[in-house]
């Protein structure tokens, strides 16, 4: 078993105790709701005559449901409102903070809470959606839950979890031009497989991440899950900390420095054992498109469609099934393939950064005839960051819509929604069937920057070309 790695101690620090059953009583130090998965939880606690323990600890936004072209209320969508009011309602019963719209710091979930200064070193995370693993980039260890440990959480402030393994994901290197953490984290799931992490912890380590600035690493550690660990970090480091420095409620003055200097201790010893380690060379890895339905299914910009016999046995029947709902053959170059939505947003792509790598590709260009591209910021916060720097007028002169916050065409549950067979090239984290609002909508998985060259071109493209 691992020892002396990050996760160890942060774990072994927030242990309660250990249940009948063999699960760890994990203390949670802040919980992260909004309006999807928090209704039931709440219900179930009225039913029982509960309170929420430590309302402090929980922080609310809406963002799933939110729509990002009208956002007047009440919202068009019936569903969606009643849904928001059920938000408001219960976080005002239970003096929980709420981020709603207009408050200047509405957005994704997991957007708002690093840029609030929420989101720190050492600590615990839980919210009810997958990918809660993106707060690791700061050195937490942050799980996505379901709606009844939701209930959990408010109730008693713990889950119940079994100690997972660590698995160290070392990239060493400087990343190639065109090359973005999008690209990485692709790279790894493609090679370690979506059932690669199951059981795990991922650790990411290495010269690349030591690179990457803040946003990089949230981008990498929110698709762990989509390898299958539960969840990802990366250590602290000065990186962090400049980050985190003078946000809402990061510490101050002298607290400051106590913070710091705890932060530093609780980082993997230099000789901590791991259940696993895997080593990548940054200089190896290429632009990546995903080509199937699952986010392990990704190939090279450059490469083709994989021949069955190519893979291992195990994955050869999701890849059959993928050849025949995706219209592609095994062999056909993944270039070129026609695309209908351009979408640049999620929890994943959808921050300042984000958009400003996009915003380079479609400066002095235009979106080809006959696509639909729209670009969605993370948060308020983010949206008013990005319009001080010009890069709504960039984006609407190049002919993309310039949108509010939310999840958008992430996962659909607003009106943001892919038409029958459409294809998207999309920046967010599932290609699942059906996830981007039609049963038959097709994702293609890129970096921001190759959404935008392929909204540009009008088919998949290499970034490379337009640098």
């Amino acid at each position: 078993m691992s020892k002396g790695t990050l996760f160890d101690k942060v774990w072994d620090l927030h242990t309660v105790g250990t249940l009948p059953s063999g699960l760890t009583q994990l203390f949670i130090g802040l919980h992260l709701i909004h309006e999807v998965t928090s209704p039931q939880a709440f219900a179930m606690l009225r039913e029982r005559g509960l309170k929420v323990l430590f309302p402090e600890r929980t922080v609310a936004t809406v963002d799933h449901i939110v729509p990002t072209e009208n956002q007047a209320r009440p919202f068009v969508d019936s569903l969606a409102e009643e849904m928001i009011q059920a938000l408001e309602n219960n976080c005002q019963e239970n003096n929980i903070t709420f981020y709603n719209i207009g408050s200047g710091s509405q957005g994704i979930v997991h957007v708002i809470a690093p840029e609030l200064g929420l989101t720190q070193p050492g600590m615990t995370i839980a919210c009810g959606d997958s990918h809660t693993s993106s707060h690791g980039a700061f050195g937490a260890i942050a799980f996505g839950i379901g709606t009844s440990q939701v209930r959990d959480v408010l109730a008693s402030q713990t889950l119940a979890l079994s100690k997972l393994k660590v698995r160290r994901i070392e990239v060493n290197g400087t990343l190639n031009p065109g090359v973005y953490a999008k690209d990485v984290i692709l790279h790894i799931i493609r090679t370690l497989g979506v059932k690669g992490g199951v059981g795990y912890a991922y650790e990411f380590a290495g010269t690349t991440f030591e690179q990457m600035n803040m946003e990089e690493r949230m981008t990498v550690c929110n698709m762990a899950i989509e390898g299958g660990a539960r969840c990802g970090y990366v250590n602290p480091d000065q990186v962090t900390y400049d980050y985190l420095k003078g946000r809402d409620f990061a510490p101050k003055s002298a607290d400051w420095d106590k913070a710091v200097a705890w932060w530093d201790s609780i980082k993997s010893d230099a000789d901590a054992q791991y259940d696993n380690v895997v080593i990548f060379d940054a200089a190896e890895i290429p632009p990546t498109v995903t080509w199937g339905i699952t986010p392990g299914q990704g190939i090279g910009v450059n490469q083709s469609v994989p021949q069955p016999e190519e893979l291992l046995e195990e994955d050869r029947f999701i890849a059959e099934e993928a050849y025949r709902y995706m219209d592609l053959y095994p062999g056909q170059p993944i270039k070129g393939t026609k695309i209908d939505v351009c979408f640049i947003g999620s929890c994943t792509n959808g921050r300042i950064s984000d958009l400003r790598e996009a915003a380079k590709i479609a400066k002095g260009r235009h979106v080809a005839e006959g696509i639909k591209a729209f670009v969605v910021p993370g948060s308020e916060r983010v949206k008013e960051e990005a319009e001080a720097e010009g890069l709504d007028k960039i984006f609407q002169e190049a002919g993309f819509e310039w949108r509010e916050p939310g999840c958008s065409m992430c996962l659909a549950m607003n009106s943001d929604k892919l038409q029958g067979r459409q294809i998207s090239a999309s920046s967010s984290n599932r290609n699942f069937k059906g996830r981007q609002g039609s049963s038959s909508g097709r994702t293609l998985l890129m970096s921001p920057a190759m959404v935008a060259t392929a909204a540009i071109k009008g088919e998949v493209s290499d970034v490379r070309e337009l640098l």
